[in-house]
């Protein structure tokens, strides 16, 4: 029998997939577009329905962040010049007081008004967008009453200054490099003269301004005299954030690394030691006495 024609269909071609109906090239590319279309409009609809979500998501993370973990705040002031400039915004770690860590002696923390500090300073009235993004942490909360200053003093510190220093903490003079330029350590101004031991769970704290700061040094005549409560401490600040010309950490300056610091501190615990080991030897002594009185008597 002959072979098959050229153009004709095969029987295993169904109807339409011969040769001789193909289909239009035009009306090919049409419908491609159209189903690239429905995709991209299908992606588009997604994406608007996921968008809440999205949101929702930002803002959980957003407020766990600052409420555990670091939080903005700004420096209104000039007490911590010149460290801290006014203006500046540090990022303040509040995660480690959650595993019981406390202030050191150095560190730079923010606090919560122990008292009537900011009596003479009412905080301004937030607008609605700085409300909202305080609420999320984007922004330092406008209407707490919180201070920053350094730590100078910890439970169980003797801290003094006379005259116009230096500071001193347990006897040993500090170097203190971070006082504002042309300030003395210590002011003569009335009320600044002090000699103080710092209670347990409480803190010492001054501005590195010291002639233009209302720290501890001022309030010695109120309730807490003057002592920070460890408790009202929001966290240590780390780091300056902004603006992006003064980026800096906020590291513990050397001079509170000298060798003798905590010597009043140690001695605390030697004191207990030798007062609960004095007794017992007196014990022991008289049990001693009396197995040689039994010794002797039996002999």
């Amino acid at each position: 029998m002959g072979d098959v024609a050229v153009g004709t269909r095969s029987e295993q071609d169904g109807p339409g997939e011969g040769p001789d109906q193909q289909e239009p090239v035009g009306r090919t590319r049409k419908w491609r577009r159209a189903g690239r279309s429905g995709r991209s409009a299908k992606a588009q609809r997604s994406f608007w329905k996921e968008l809440p979500l999205l949101i929702v998501v930002t803002l959980v993370l957003a407020l766990l962040i600052k409420t555990f973990l670091v939080q903005a705040f700004s420096i209104p002031s000039d007490s911590m010049q010149n460290t801290l400039q006014p203006g500046d915004r540090v990022l303040v770690d509040k995660l480690t007081p959650w595993f019981g860590s406390k202030p050191e002696r150095g560190e730079v923390v923010v606090f919560r008004d122990p008292g009537n500090w900011m009596k003479d300073h009412p905080t301004p009235e937030p607008n609605l967008v700085q409300k909202a993004l305080s609420f999320i942490g984007l922004l330092p909360s406008a209407g707490e009453k919180d201070l920053i200053k350094r730590v100078v003093g910890v439970a169980g510190d003797t801290v003094e200054c006379k005259g116009t220093g230096p500071l001193k903490v347990n006897g040993k003079p500090l170097e203190e490099p971070y006082v504002f330029p042309g300030n003395t350590p210590c002011s003569m101004n009335p009320g600044s003269q002090f000699k103080v031991t710092v209670p347990e769970d409480r803190l010492w704290v001054m501005g590195d301004h010291r002639q233009d700061s209302e720290d501890s040094r001022y309030h010695q005549d109120e309730d807490d005299k003057g002592f920070v409560p460890v408790d009202d401490v929001v966290g240590r600040a780390i780091v300056i954030a902004w603006p992006v010309d003064r980026w800096d950490t906020l590291p513990v300056p050397a001079t509170f690394d000298q060798k003798g610091l905590d010597k009043a501190a140690a001695a605390t615990p030697t004191a207990v030691a030798l007062a609960g080991a004095v007794p017992l030897v007196l014990v022991r002594r008289r049990l001693l006495s009396r197995r040689k009185a039994d010794g002797t008597t039996r002999n």
